[in-house]
C-alpha cells in the first residue's frame, strides 16, 4: 500500500497510474508553500470533482488542530494540483457553512471515515475547494 512520500513519488512518475485509487477511493496530490519555510510540500488527499473544481477534507484524522498543508494554504492559498496526469495551478478556499453541508456528504461518500473523524474533535473539519486557475 502507498502512502506519504512514497505514495508522492510513485503518483508524480507514473501520472497516477499507481496511487491515484486508492483504498477504495481516489487521491489527487497537492503542493503547498511553507509558511515558515517557504518549501513546498506535496500531501496526497483523497478528493471528489466538484464541476470544474476539487474537493479535499482537512481532517488529520479528527485531530484537535488542522493538517499543516491546510495552514499553509491558508497562508498561500495558491497551490499546485496533480490528478493523474493533470497537473495545474489553483486557488484554495474553504467552503463556505452554506455551501459545506453537500460538499462534506459528498465526500463522506467516498471515505465514510470522515463522519468518524468529525465526531473525534470539536474543531469544524473542513471541506477545501481547489478551484483552477
Amino acid at each position: 500500500m502507498l502512502y506519504g512520500k512514497e505514495h508522492v513519488k510513485r503518483y508524480q512518475e507514473t501520472d497516477g497510474a499507481e496511487g491515484h485509487d486508492w483504498q477504495g477511493t481516489t487521491t489527487l496530490l497537492l503542493t503547498t508553500t511553507g509558511r515558515k519555510t517557504g518549501k513546498e510540500r506535496t500531501t496526497p488527499l483523497i478528493y471528489e470533482p466538484e464541476g470544474d473544481a476539487y474537493l479535499v477534507v482537512a481532517s488529520k484524522g479528527g485531530a484537535d488542530e488542522p493538517p499543516l498543508w491546510y495552514l499553509n494554504l491558508q497562508a498561500d492559498p495558491e497551490v499546485k494540483v496533480q490528478v493523474k496526469g493533470d497537473r495545474f495551478t489553483a486557488r484554495a478556499r474553504t467552503a463556505t457553512p452554506e455551501e459545506k453541508p453537500p460538499l462534506w456528504r459528498k465526500m463522506v461518500a467516498a471515505w465514510p471515515a470522515y463522519d468518524e473523524y468529525q465526531t473525534k474533535t470539536s474543531r469544524d473539519i473542513p471541506v477545501v475547494v481547489l478551484e483552477r486557475v
